[in-house]
């Protein structure tokens, strides 16, 4: 990330279906303590954001204007994204710390980290300059 992109915003997508199929009820009672507890830790750390989980059904809209309206996505991919935390980090490599953490790794899923951009990457592609009206913009109320 060069230093005009940097961030303090990271999204924590929480990736996996199907986890806690193969545990005992005691087994995923001790898991879900473990969840709680780090998330309430990071929490009082001030890191948390926000966060929500996400039923497993939805749509997916693709193809030109949005014409494609699909079932999905699927609770049985392993891909599915099953919640999302968007935390306070000083770096990418803490924002991975944290994601260490998460219990559930343990069992087989995934955390996928991503830095937020202020305003979509291929603005700045084409205009390195968008950077320095991006304060002046929000200040008007725009959404870039």
């Amino acid at each position: 990330m060069s230093s005009s992109l940097q961030t303090s915003e990271y999204l924590l997508l929480f990736r996996g279906a199907g986890w806690e199929k193969n545990l005992s009820p005691q087994e995923l009672q001790t898991l879900m303590a473990q969840w709680v507890s780090w998330y309430e830790g990071l929490q009082r750390q001030g890191k948390v954001k926000g966060s929500n989980p996400l039923f497993p059904q939805g749509k997916i809209v693709s193809g030109k204007k949005g014409k494609v309206v699909a079932d999905g996505p699927f609770a049985e991919s392993k891909e599915a994204i099953g919640g999302y935390f968007l935390i306070e980090a000083s770096s990418l490599d803490e924002a991975i710390e944290i994601a260490r953490g998460w219990p559930i790794l343990d069992v087989g899923a995934e955390v996928e980290v991503r830095p937020v951009a202020a305003a979509c990457p291929v603005f700045f592609e084409l205009d390195p300059s968008a950077c320095q009206r991006l304060p002046e913009a929000a200040a008007a109320g725009a959404r870039v």
